[in-house]
């Protein structure tokens, strides 16, 4: 399994248990819910960035 999965994986864990704990998507949201789901997209981001750079190396 490539490594890039695994960030893709660990990152749809993320969602779901967000989703089922945290209450991300409910109808009374805040800025502070939407700060937490852009900043762990942002993450999701990064970790594809240097994972394909190390994989290129």
């Amino acid at each position: 399994m490539s490594k890039t999965t695994i960030v893709i994986i660990i990152y749809i864990i993320g969602l779901i248990l967000g989703a089922i704990f945290l209450d991300i998507w409910s109808a009374d949201t805040n800025i502070i819910k939407g700060l937490l789901g852009l900043g762990w997209t942002a993450l999701l981001l990064i970790g594809l960035f240097f994972t394909e750079k190390h994989e290129r190396n």
